[in-house]
C-alpha cells in the first residue's frame, strides 16, 4: 500500500472514484470532460488543488482532495478538505487515517493550524471515524447558488 501526491496517469481511477463517491453521498456526477478539468485543475504548476491517492498493489482504492484557503474570522490559512473517499473493501483498515495523517503533514508545511471540511449527516460512520481522530463538529447549512 502506498499514499502519495496524485499523477496523471491516476487521471481515470480518480475519475472512477468520484463518481463512486458521488452515488455514495446520493448526488449526481456529471462526468462530461472530468478527465480534462480535473487534470487541468490537479496538475497544472500554479493550482492550489492538491490530490493524494491511496494505491493498493496496482489499484487506485481512495483519494482525498484538498486546499489552502484563508479565514478571514481568524485571520490565516487552513486547509480545507473537499473530498475524502475509499473503496468499499478497504474501509476499516486504517487507511483513513493514512490518509487524515499525510494531508496534516501538509498542512504543517503550509503553516496552516487547521484543516475543515464536511460529511453528510447519514454517513455515520464517517462521523464517528472523524470524531475518533479527535475532529470536531459544527452543525451548519451548506447553501449551493448555481449561477
Amino acid at each position: 500500500m502506498n499514499i502519495r501526491f496524485a499523477l496523471e496517469k491516476d487521471i481515470v481511477p480518480i475519475v472512477e472514484l468520484c463518481q463512486a463517491h458521488a452515488a455514495f453521498e446520493k448526488v449526481a456526477c456529471d462526468a462530461t470532460n472530468k478527465q480534462e478539468l480535473l487534470s487541468k485543475y490537479l496538475f497544472h504548476s500554479s493550482s492550489i488543488l492538491k490530490c493524494i491517492v491511496v494505491e493498493w498493489d496496482t489499484e487506485i482504492v481512495g483519494y482525498a482532495t484538498f486546499m489552502k484557503q484563508f479565514s478571514t474570522w481568524d485571520a490565516s490559512f487552513y486547509i480545507y478538505l473537499d473530498c475524502l473517499f475509499l473503496k468499499e473493501k478497504t474501509r476499516g483498515m486504517g487507511l483513513g487515517t493514512q490518509l487524515m495523517r499525510k494531508i496534516k503533514e501538509y498542512a504543517r508545511l503550509e503553516n496552516c493550524k487547521v484543516i475543515q471540511w464536511q460529511t453528510p449527516d447519514f454517513n455515520v460512520e464517517a462521523i464517528n471515524f472523524y470524531h475518533k481522530i479527535g475532529g470536531i463538529s459544527k452543525s451548519k447549512e451548506r447553501f449551493f447558488w448555481h449561477i
